[in-house]
């Protein structure tokens, strides 16, 4: 299980002590939520700030767009430093395009569903992602309750990954997601897990990470 908390529950005010702070507590991962206002009822930051902390950080970005018509920054993204690209099925006319657009440009692509969104598309694009988003809430704003339905969704999403051949794709979980629902999650097929305020409230990191892991393993 690998857990990549979301900056968006961090002290915008020192984002890069933040980063430092994940880093020494042995965290591998940071989530970068990024909201444009129109897909989502929210505005967060875009490709100056993460281009700014890239290069005070050696954390693997998981840069999670929220955005409409994504495609037309996936460059930007990529010059940002982006090690990972996740767009949104619902943003996106040609998503497989996209998809290669991500990769061929050096970055890994994900692909993120929201809550009522069916997942059939996977079985056309498993060959084209290398991680599905599942969220768990509807996306837009830290702090929302976990919905139930989500641990179906990741085991239907895993049963459509490992029918077409695609075993290695990790699928990720966002929203709501703490130490009391992370084992159920990882039963149900998650390998990466998105964690704001369950996270990020609970300092000092090192020991809630531990938590995480321990949960996930139970």
């Amino acid at each position: 299980m690998i857990l990549s908390p979301s900056l968006l529950s961090a002290d915008f005010g020192r984002l890069t002590e933040e980063l430092h702070a994940l880093e020494q507590a042995g965290v591998r991962w940071a989530h970068l939520d990024v909201m444009d206002g129109m897909f989502v009822p929210n505005i967060t930051f875009g490709q100056a700030v993460i281009k700014s902390l890239r290069a005070r950080s050696g954390l693997f970005f998981d840069v999670h767009l929220m955005i409409e018509q994504p495609e037309r920054y996936v460059a930007d993204f990529r010059d940002a430093g982006a090690d990972m690209l996740v767009v949104h099925a619902e943003a996106v006319r040609h998503v497989q395009r996209v998809l290669a657009d991500i990769r061929a440009r050096g970055m890994q692509a994900g692909l993120a569903f929201n809550p009522a969104t069916p997942l059939s598309m996977l079985e056309w694009v498993a060959d084209d992602v290398d991680m599905v988003l599942i969220m768990s809430v509807n996306p837009g704003f830290g702090g929302q309750s976990f919905l139930p339905v989500t641990y179906a969704r990741v085991a239907e999403a895993r049963r459509i990954l490992d029918s077409r051949g695609a075993r290695d794709v990790r699928i990720q979980v966002d929203g709501g997601v703490c130490p009391e629902n992370a084992g159920a999650l990882v039963r149900a097929g998650a390998d990466v897990l998105v964690s704001g305020s369950a996270f990020f409230k609970f300092p000092p990191y090192a020991e809630r990470l531990a938590l995480f892991e321990r949960a996930a393993q139970a």
